[in-house]
């Protein structure tokens, strides 16, 4: 599992994506998304600009990210 340490109150999912790099653009992560292929906290996740905070946890294809 991966850990993100959060500075802030909240990151948008499809900016955590591509920060990652579990996607190579904001464009695949927004496909990814809207296609259902994200889940957070074990809950698919259709929500592009769904605000993380730490604590959640974001699953995606075999990647799971922990915000911290």
């Amino acid at each position: 599992m991966k850990t993100f340490t959060l500075n802030t109150e909240y990151i948008e999912m499809n900016k955590l994506m591509k920060l990652l790099n579990l996607t190579e653009t904001g464009g695949q992560a927004k496909i990814a998304i809207s296609q259902g292929l994200v889940s957070v906290n074990g809950v698919t996740e259709l929500q592009l600009r769904k605000k993380l905070r730490k604590g959640d946890k974001v699953d995606f294809d075999g990647v799971e990210v922990e915000i911290v």
